[in-house]
């Protein structure tokens, strides 16, 4: 034994009179570090319920739950997280995930219960005292889990597309989609706000796994018109999307486009299948657009005898006859009718009811009669001079383009409108007037100012690119002409205001402020409306109304029981909304035939 080892005990007598290092109480006296991972917090404001924290819970300690006083609405769930604390491991990737930061952490760490289902609690909701807490785990602001930004789409440059009609977007490769795909946190608030509940996480997840005939039948389930909303659809379903909280959306239309790209036809026939057995019932359709067509698609593989009339040469309606090719190639289109013929579908192009063959001769032959017949007449500005043969419907001229008609292009020309339609003839005529004179003069004027403008943000970008003119917060006052009455302009106003204080349309000018634009044309692209004069006056007056519209009921049956009515002419233009039409008033004639096969 050293003499250390004898003299040690007496070593520690130094130490009887200091402070001791131990805490007296440490259940009070010992708080957690700054970034402490203690019980959770939710900012329910910031919260969008999309349940990525539930999703990526390892341990299943997270449910989204209603909350009392928080309904569901455009981009929110109205569900909001609870924490069963048997369960948590404090891992903290629902903090990590969160696409709004709402998720945090307190660094409060100690909670005394008797009751073992008082930790099972809504972090926002159950008042807790540590709601407040600054200090705890909050997502890095830099470092997310997804990255922010979406794969850019490859598209031509200006100057490669402005003179052309070639589709401007190329597509993504596999590798981009699978990019992209992978942003996906798979929530599901998109398939809400979907007009077709498209199962979106669903075929997304098809894409990041290269499963493409999945893909495929998963766009069908839900969608015939896949060619067409993969390129043009308007994709509010991304305004929804969580991404959108730390960057941007996930590009939901072109993944869908992506998947339809990657499939041959003969392929999609095969996945999708044949209809079934005959029913022995017949049904007549109006109109050869997404509406009439999606029904069609619908009730043939139901069974169903199918007949569709369309005026025009060619189907697709206002898909074909009002977006220009290229945004919307023709044989894309063509390839969804393709697939809806493929069914059974009979389309007589070049019929026009009321003129081939009559309502009352549908009534007779069909048990069921859908009216889907879009939106196909242009609306006047009725200014002075709107009435002269060189101020054109936007939808007309379209329409003429489409059909490749020889069309009269103007050395200068003004467009009225602020909307998408605007947009396409500004950009079309522009590259009319690039093949045949070699340089652009047209002038766009809408009466809202850029940020309001009813164009997708893309379609005004893009129209700037193009060497458009867009002069906003202008209202047409009248048709300018020269001495000999020639057109030579678009006179316009200032726009104070649009709507008065009861949220009326009721413009106010500034009349002080008044420009001329240069126009040999001028352009109305200011609405649409339908042509029901097919009708004929006997059924118009049967028929019951809504403010010039066809009055239909929920699944679009109107007030006559053999007439169902769909699409851009009882709901406005938009693809996606007359494609969910098309199911809808499908599902309500089948019910109906189912019916009456029960009460026979």
């Amino acid at each position: 034994m050293s003499i250390r080892d004898v003299l040690s005990p007496f070593t520690a007598w130094k130490n009887l009179f200091r402070e001791p290092v131990t805490i007296k109480d440490p259940l009070n006296d010992r708080p957690g570090s700054a970034r402490y991972r203690g019980f959770h917090q939710n900012d329910l404001e910031k919260c969008i319920g999309c349940g990525t924290c539930e999703a990526i819970c390892q341990n299943g300690a997270i449910d989204m739950l209603p909350v009392e006083g928080i309904p569901a609405t455009q981009g929110d769930s109205g569900l909001r997280p609870r924490i069963d604390y048997g369960r948590c491991c404090w891992c903290a990737l629902c903090v990590d995930v969160c696409m709004t930061a709402s998720l945090s952490m307190s660094n409060e760490y100690k909670w005394v219960e008797i009751d073992p289902d008082k930790f099972l609690y809504m972090p926002g909701v159950d008042k807790k005292p540590w709601d407040d807490s600054k200090l705890g785990y909050r997502r890095h602001e830099e470092k997310h889990l997804t990255p922010g930004e979406r794969i850019e789409m490859p598209e031509l440059h200006p100057e490669q597309r402005m003179d052309s009609f070639v589709e401007m977007v190329k597509g993504y490769d596999i590798a981009q989609a699978q990019l992209e795909a992978d942003r996906c946190v798979s929530c599901g608030l998109c398939i809400a706000t979907c007009p077709a509940h498209m199962s979106i996480p669903q075929y997304i997840k098809a894409v990041r796994e290269g499963d493409y005939d999945l893909g495929v039948q998963l766009l069908y389930e839900t969608n015939p018109f896949s060619q067409v909303c993969g390129r043009v659809c308007t994709h509010r379903c991304e305004d929804s999307c969580a991404a959108r909280h730390e960057g941007d959306p996930i590009a939901i239309r072109w993944l869908k486009r992506h998947i339809i790209d990657q499939v041959p036809q003969e392929r999609v026939l095969e996945l999708i299948g044949k209809p079934a057995a005959p029913t022995g019932r017949k049904v007549a359709i109006i109109g050869a657009g997404p509406a009439g067509l999606t029904a069609a698609f619908d009730l043939a593989r139901k069974g169903h005898a199918v007949t569709v009339f369309e005026a025009q040469a060619a189907g697709g309606g206002m898909t074909r006859y009002g977006i220009p090719e290229y945004r919307l190639p023709y044989d894309a289109l063509d390839k969804d009718i393709a697939v809806i013929t493929a069914m059974g579908v009979d389309i007589k192009y070049n019929h026009r009811v009321g003129r081939d063959i009559s309502m009352q001769q549908l009534e007779n032959d069909y048990d069921a009669v859908v009216m889907a017949i879009g939106l196909h007449l242009g609306r006047s500005t009725r200014i002075p001079g709107s009435d002269h043969p060189q101020v054109r419907k936007a939808v007309d001229l379209l329409r003429q383009i489409t059909a490749g008609e020889e069309v009269d292009v103007p050395k200068s020309m003004v467009v009225i409108g602020g909307g998408n339609v605007a947009m396409d003839i500004a950009r079309s005529m522009a590259r009319l007037q690039l093949q045949q004179y070699g340089n652009i003069n047209i002038t766009l004027t809408a009466l809202e100012d850029r940020v309001h403008f009813l164009a997708d943000p893309v379609e005004v970008k893009e129209s700037l690119e193009e060497q458009i003119d867009i002069r906003d917060s202008r209202g047409p006052r009248e048709c300018v002409f020269d001495d000999s009455g020639k057109l030579v302009g678009l006179k316009t106003w200032k726009v104070l205001s649009i709507f008065d204080e009861e949220h009326r349309f009721a413009p106010k000018y500034d009349e002080a402020d008044e420009q001329v634009h240069e126009g040999e044309m001028v352009v109305e692209a200011i609405g649409q409306m339908a042509d029901v004069s097919i009708l004929g006056d006997e059924l118009t007056e049967r028929l019951d109304w809504n403010r010039g519209r066809i009055q239909i009921d929920h699944d679009g049956r109107t007030s006559e029981a053999w007439l169902w009515s769909a699409g851009d002419c009882v709901k406005g233009p938009d693809v996606i909304n007359a494609v969910a039409d098309g199911h809808r008033v499908a599902a309500s004639i089948d019910s109906v035939f189912a019916q009456q096969e029960v009460t026979a």
